[in-house]
């Protein structure tokens, strides 16, 4: 862990300050340039909470599904001590990206909420529960897609493009309140929206309507991840220790 935390942050910390810098940038650009073009709020809802949530919301699935890429190759030496497995080279750089960007939302919110732009979550439990199953969701994706790059090369190249694909039907930058009902079932289909509506749910509270199914986000979860794990246990012997 100690020495994903060196890789992806750098000794002096700026790799963690762009990671909190970023967002908040793209939170103050987008309400810098709405502000002239409309008022601020859109729907009823503050933009800036709803840009923050998004925008948070997709780094989050955005860094673990980079961060699992290429994470056993670029770690393949220390798969000669026994203690080791691809199982721990992953987990510790997941557990990592999902500190690293839940203490970035922390900060973000804080900083936003000084500036007036959002409120005091509504439901603490909701929004760390959304969270955690958006995270999870995340993980187990990215591990599927990391344990096939190592069979296949391709997968490694068309992986942004999944991450770009994910991005109009991850409920990011759009609530599933905003989308007519014959698409809206179609978009709730996908686990991704589930979680961060739930996310926004606790931020917003229940004056705003949200739509999500918190055992199917679950289920989705679970099987994500366990067919993740299935596939890394045989992606194993397609790697070459030199």
């Amino acid at each position: 862990m100690m020495r994903e935390i060196v890789t992806r942050y750098g000794r002096e910390g700026l790799g963690f300050l762009w990671l909190v810098a970023e967002p908040l940038l793209f939170c103050l650009f987008v309400l810098v340039m709405w502000s002239f073009i409309k008022p601020a709020y859109e729907h009823g809802i503050r933009l800036g909470a709803f840009v923050m949530t998004g925008y948070m919301s997709m780094l989050l699935i955005r860094h673990i599904m980079s961060t699992c890429l290429a994470a056993v190759q670029a770690n393949v030496g220390l798969l000669y001590h026994r203690q080791v497995t691809i199982l721990h080279i992953y987990a510790s750089r997941i557990l990592l990206e999902i500190l690293g960007t839940s203490i970035a939302f922390f900060v973000v919110y804080v900083l936003l909420f000084s500036l007036g732009q959002v409120q005091l979550p509504h439901d603490m439990l909701q929004l760390i529960g959304g969270w955690t199953i958006l995270a999870t969701q995340s993980s187990g994706l990215a591990i599927i897609i990391a344990a096939l790059a190592v069979r296949f090369d391709t997968v490694e190249r068309i992986a942004p493009l999944i991450q770009y694909g994910l991005i109009p039907v991850s409920g990011a930058f759009v609530m599933a309140a905003w989308v007519p009902q014959e698409f809206r079932n179609v978009l709730l289909a996908v686990p991704f929206p589930h979680a961060v509506e739930l996310v926004r749910s606790g931020v917003f509270g229940e004056f705003v309507p949200t739509y999500y199914d918190i055992s199917y986000a679950l289920y989705w979860a679970l099987g994500l991840n366990l067919f993740g794990i299935l596939l890394l246990a045989k992606a194993k012997y397609y790697l070459e220790v030199e």
